[in-house]
């Protein structure tokens, strides 16, 4: 039985895979940033069968050829119905390199990407000063995104991408995998009816290797780059906070540095954090380190505290908790999913992730400012 397309009045074209090879890749077509959306259906569900929709291979580019984009190609690459239909970066040979482990094309840039079409949904793993093009390019293609941390260098970048993306009503997903960390899950449950009254985070490391983190503008420092993670749990586990107040590292009065340099990000911070529920948080960052020594929240409420890192959770200090490691599978996943017009367990949509950015940005603004900034919780 071969493909049935058909029309609905004032839809896109439509076409049944009923009784195809799972193998079939959807037929697109694209001229310049145009593309032509084929929606998947079965034309026998239409009319009265009992056969499901059926989705054909999902193409997905990926903006970026770095370490992140790398960890994502090697996830979707293990679904058999995702395949990776290109990758890009400003690194004609980094692109070519990642592109050549997946037998697909490698481009110079995104927009060479989104001129060759076929796509169905793009990546954007790209550094924090190269937000916003991307995304937006992406949107007008009508093509979902997922989207990794930080959102951008700054709010109004942020907040355009979730006007644009909530004016088109299409899927997104932001790269807060921490959330799909199964502990998690066990931590809420262990919480129920004891509201955390103390949140304790860190992030302790070293410098990320690669050459724009150091500079504030390029990577917009620790607490937005990387402890963004710790602030995005302790939203799921606190609540939103109404004030953040952080206080950098200073040169010693003998004139020493103490690793702070001017015109780098701050090596070190620490920050007071009010939640409207009323729970009061501490954060610490530092890049200072030889290695990563600490990353991860502590809660404390009525009874019970809880210690939560990527790899697991520690409950009153007593008794051990492994994560299933399998937190970045999942994250993938229901962005897939949610392409797919499937039922998708999609915990961090961009404006969602918005949330979480605004208090980052918040916490980095105190810092510069040296001051407290008020938040709406």
């Amino acid at each position: 039985m071969g493909a049935i397309p058909f029309l609905d009045s004032g839809q896109a074209p439509q076409v049944c895979f009923h009784a195809l090879s799972p193998d079939l890749v959807c037929p697109r077509s694209a001229t310049s940033a145009l593309l032509l959306r084929v929606r998947t259906c079965c034309l026998i569900a239409r009319l009265g069968g009992i056969c499901r929709d059926v989705s054909p291979i999902t193409r997905i580019g990926i903006i970026g050829a770095g370490n992140v984009a790398a960890r994502h190609a090697d996830v979707l690459s293990g679904f058999a119905d995702v395949t990776i239909a290109g990758i890009a970066d400003t690194d004609p040979l980094r692109a070519k390199a990642l592109a050549s482990r997946y037998d697909c094309p490698a481009y110079g840039g995104h927009a060479a990407l989104l001129e060759a079409g076929g796509l169905d949904a793009v990546y954007v793993c790209v550094p924090p000063f190269a937000h916003g093009n991307p995304e937006f390019d992406a949107l007008s293609c009508d093509l979902p995104i997922f989207v990794e941390k930080p959102l951008s260098l700054d709010l109004a970048t942020a907040e355009a991408v979730a006007a644009e993306l909530d004016r088109r009503g299409l899927p997104s997903a932001v790269g807060h995998h921490w959330r799909y960390l199964d502990i998690v899950e066990r931590a809420r449950e262990l919480l129920a009816g004891r509201p955390v009254r103390l949140a304790l985070g860190h992030w302790l490391d070293k410098v990320p290797p690669v050459g724009w983190w150091l500079d504030p503008g390029r990577s917009g420092g620790q607490i937005v780059e990387q402890a963004v993670h710790v602030l995005d749990l302790a939203r799921v586990l606190v609540g939103e906070a109404t004030m953040v107040h952080a206080v950098p590292a200073e040169d010693q009065a003998d004139g020493q540095s103490g690793g702070q340099v001017d015109g780098q990000v701050d090596r070190a911070t620490a920050a007071v954090l009010r939640f409207a529920g009323g729970a009061t948080g501490l954060l610490a960052t530092t890049s200072l380190l030889r290695h990563k020594h600490r990353v991860g929240l502590e809660v404390h409420a009525e009874g019970i505290a809880l210690d939560l890192s990527e790899n697991g959770l520690m409950v009153d200090g007593e008794t051990h908790v492994q994560d299933d490691g399998q937190a970045k599978t999942r994250v993938d996943r229901a962005f897939v999913d949610a392409v797919q017009g499937r039922e998708a367990d999609v915990r961090a949509p961009y404006r969602e992730a918005l949330r979480t950015h605004r208090l980052a940005l918040a916490l980095a603004r105190s810092a510069k400012e040296r001051r407290p900034v008020m938040l709406d919780g």
